[in-house]
């Protein structure tokens, strides 16, 4: 524990001395509802984080991490977000595209990608949802067909609510390379550059006034025959492996973050008397309760020797944060009462306020409530499959 204590206070002392000077204007920027924003500095601040050896630093050391241990991962990610550090740019390619890789990928894929992402100088985007395939993923339309003559693979099709794909410089794609191949067969695991003709990207604009989000839109884009992650057909197994990453130990950081919200929402209380009222106080015991109920069934899984993704308790965790934050950010407003309604130059005002725009989409993007509640059903408990038409 001692050595566990050390390590919290070197976090503690970096960023202190790092997030500071140009970089204090980051301090706790780039969460709900903005995700876009003062990009370029967050770059900046990701070069800085890799010149201090703070990226991946759960990968192994062979592949240029620390190799740090689950509790020391929970460690930095808790000391980060406690810190104000700004949302991570990079997180998809570390949190998710790096480990994939690692397990996946052939060795010069991993000397090839690898590098780039711990540097902070190379971002990705997911290439997952579609029009018509955000939840239902089995029913993705976007197509890859092999070039016979050049052996690439050529992609048209469109995938949308593509986090931070106008500021990244790769995307992952899944697509259907097998003709008329439905649900889970006949996919393929694509790494795709952006700058590239065949490719537009175009932001979607949110209530909250920013466009993280975006439409990305193939014709004709290709991807290099080296640039297949597996096998043709591999496509969903490899998806699904990515998405077990996604909840590993990046969810204790959240939930830092979530922790940081609900105590700015106790400070405004406390000023403007609404903490007086029983109802109040009843919802922030219920929030707080509820966020250390998530931190016991993180810790949990994480401290198991399986996989986040064989562990059928984290099969709850999707559906279990996202109604706590949308419920959040009501209590928010409430707490707030008219002055939710107002314009204001308080920061903290206009982060509760954008908390709560965004929470809206916390239950329908990654899985909607409905799609969640049949995976923990037929995943988790084994119950029958839902009846479902052909796609």
């Amino acid at each position: 524990m001692s050595d566990l204590n050390a390590f919290r206070t070197e976090v503690r002392d970096w960023m202190a001395s790092h997030l500071s000077g140009t970089f204090a204007e980051l301090k706790y920027r780039g969460g709900s509802g903005e995700g876009d924003v003062l990009p370029e500095l967050r770059k900046e601040w990701e070069r800085e984080l890799a010149a201090g050896r703070w990226t991946c630093p759960g990968w192994p050391q062979e592949h240029g991490g620390r190799g740090l241990s689950v509790a020391e991962q929970v460690a930095f990610q808790e000391e980060y977000s406690r810190a104000g550090g700004p949302g991570r740019i990079g997180h998809i390619g570390e949190g998710l595209m790096g480990p994939t890789l690692i397990a996946f990928g052939t060795e010069e894929q991993k000397k090839r990608f690898l590098p780039g992402i711990r540097s902070g100088t190379e971002f990705w985007a997911q290439g997952y949802s579609e029009p018509s395939a955000g939840s239902d993923f089995g029913n993705i339309k976007t197509r890859a067909r092999l070039d016979p003559v050049t052996g690439d693979w050529v992609v048209s099709g469109q995938k949308v609510w593509t986090s931070l794909a106008h500021l990244s410089d790769w995307i992952f794609v899944v697509a259907r390379c097998e003709e008329g191949s439905v649900g889970r067969n006949g996919l393929i695991f694509l790494l795709m550059p952006l700058a590239q003709p065949g490719v537009e990207i175009h932001p979607i604009k949110q209530i909250g006034g920013g466009a993280e989000f975006n439409s990305v839109f193939f014709d004709g884009a290709r991807a290099k025959a080296d640039d297949v992650l597996g096998q043709p057909g591999d496509g969903w197994k490899i998806a699904m492996a990515l998405l077990g990453f996604e909840r590993g130990i990046s969810t204790l950081g959240q939930q830092m973050s979530f922790q940081q919200e609900l105590d700015l929402i106790v400070e405004i209380s406390k000023e403007n008397g609404s903490d007086r009222s029983p109802a109040i106080r009843q919802r922030v015991a219920y929030a707080w309760t509820g966020l250390r109920a998530m931190r016991y069934l993180a810790m949990r899984v994480l401290s198991d020797d399986q996989s986040p993704e064989t562990r059928r308790e984290a099969l709850t965790y999707k559906y279990q944060w996202s109604n706590w934050h949308r419920d959040l950010g009501r209590l928010a407003m409430d707490v707030l009462k008219m002055d939710a309604n107002v314009v204001s130059d308080d920061p903290r005002r206009e982060r509760l306020q954008q908390m709560f725009l965004f929470a809206r989409a916390d239950t329908i993007y990654g899985g909607t409530n409905e799609i969640q509640l049949n995976i923990i059903a037929e995943q988790g408990l084994g119950m029958p499959r839902e009846p479902r038409g052909k796609l």
